[in-house]
């Protein structure tokens, strides 16, 4: 009996080693009680500085959303989360090579034992990423397409032709539109990470085509679902501006795959602020805007104050509520073409496009100032914090993602190590204390 079991246990040890999938076996404060070497390769280099022996504090900096996940999980035994996707490295994803991607998978095996896999997907998800828009816009074909309506543009997108599909389609006589701006018959979003009109014109003529998706409204006042194909419209010669053709489907959509899913995706769970992927990828996108255009573009990082002291005075809970209510203010605080983001733990970004260094000093006092006037309520009282902040502004001589996300950084330790409830905008200068 003694040697079967010795031999199961070397038998199952193999397997440990042997997986090409990471396993990690931990209780319900996340401290680990099995990891095998191929979760060790995935998760130490995220770790840093913080304890290798806990799962939730190594993933802290990248996906603090597990611990709120296993927490909120109401059963002693199930799947608390299938495949979640974790952007494991804010520096990858430049210099040609794709952002490192873990799919994590929870299990609950008990009322104090759960067990988590990751598994590398980096490879699957660029494939998504290319393929997501030709697999939107054929897949559409065995959805319920109502029509199709064309409209000409002209390069400088004012509508010079359309059909008769598009009166069907909209409501408007094509009289009545031609001559006018294209973005005064489509209903294109201003808040932040959304594609102006000239952007996506913009991406037409680089590319040959974009594809794009959102709620339109006819005349009548309905709202539907409509997919739209800008292509370029080929010149009769060299010396004429090319103009576009803009292709307009009805889609008959499910509403139970909007909001929630959108949510899911783009949103850090416990505060509602874009999460560290959606946050990459917006960041990557206003940085080629910047190298384009040269309108300033500016970082705001920052770090909520002894927030270790919270958690351990009042307990995760009460840090939870703090969290969520700072990411309530800021959000309130910026601008709506702003975009809020918590990259992990109790640090957050405010990605400022438009704004120079300046301004965006100015926009960190107003968030630090209205972070210290914040109250929480809590069973010993109210309590109150302090955030330190680090800003940063693309220059010819730090213009690249990563370079703004390390010059933010070191400003924002500035900040700290002067004392905190501080913005620092440049090495060794308080723009305020």
């Amino acid at each position: 009996m003694a040697e079967d079991l010795q031999r199961d246990n070397e038998q199952l040890l193999e397997f440990l080693y042997a997986c090409p999938v990471g396993l990690v076996e931990f209780d319900a404060t996340g401290t680990i009680t099995m990891i095998n070497p191929h979760a060790m390769k995935h998760l130490l280099p995220v770790a840093g500085l913080r304890d290798p022996g806990n799962l939730f504090a190594m993933l802290e900096g990248c996906a603090p959303e597990l611990r709120n996940l296993f927490v909120d999980y109401p059963k002693d035994r199930g799947p608390i989360c299938e495949g979640h996707r974790i952007a494991v490295d804010m520096a990858t994803g430049r210099n040609g090579k794709d952002p490192k991607v873990l799919a994590c998978t929870l299990v609950k095996l008990g009322p104090n034992r759960a067990m988590a896999t990751f598994a590398d997907i980096t490879v699957q998800v660029a494939q998504e990423r290319r393929l997501k828009q030709s697999e939107t816009w054929f897949g559409s074909l065995i959805n319920a397409v109502n029509d199709y309506a064309v409209l000409s543009i002209t390069a400088d997108g004012t509508i010079d032709g359309a059909n008769a599909a598009f009166t069907r389609q909209s409501g408007r006589a094509v009289e009545d539109v031609t001559g006018m701006p294209l973005d005064r018959i489509l209903d294109v979003a201003t808040g932040f990470g959304a594609m102006t009109l000239e952007d996506q014109l913009r991406l037409a003529q680089r590319d040959g085509w974009y594809l794009d998706e959102s709620w339109q409204e006819r005349s009548s006042g309905e709202r539907y679902w409509c997919q739209r194909l800008f292509a370029v419209r080929p010149a009769h010669d060299e010396t004429q501006a090319h103009g576009y053709f803009v292709v307009l489907r009805d889609v008959a959509r499910d509403r139970s795959d909007t909001s929630d899913l959108r949510r899911m995706l783009l949103f850090d769970h416990l505060t509602g602020a874009a999460n560290r992927t959606h946050f990459l990828q917006l960041f990557e996108r206003e940085q080629r805007r910047w190298r384009e255009d040269r309108q300033p573009l500016s970082l705001v990082l920052l770090d909520v104050d002894f927030f270790k002291s919270v958690n351990d005075a009042h307990g995760h809970p009460t840090g939870d509520v703090v969290l969520k209510q700072l990411a309530q203010i800021c959000t309130a605080t910026l601008r709506p073409s702003d975009l809020f983001a918590r990259l992990g733990g109790e640090e957050f970004a405010a990605l400022l496009p438009n704004t120079p260094l300046n301004q965006a000093i100015a926009m960190a006092d107003r968030l630090r100032a209205a972070v210290e006037a914040m109250v929480v309520s809590t069973a010993a009282g109210p309590l109150r914090i302090t955030a330190s902040f680090g800003c940063a502004t693309a220059t010819e001589a730090c213009g690249t993602v990563d370079g703004l996300i390390g010059l933010a950084d070191v400003q924002l330790y500035a900040a700290k190590h002067a004392g905190r409830n501080r913005v620092y905008g440049r090495a060794g200068h308080a723009a305020t204390a």
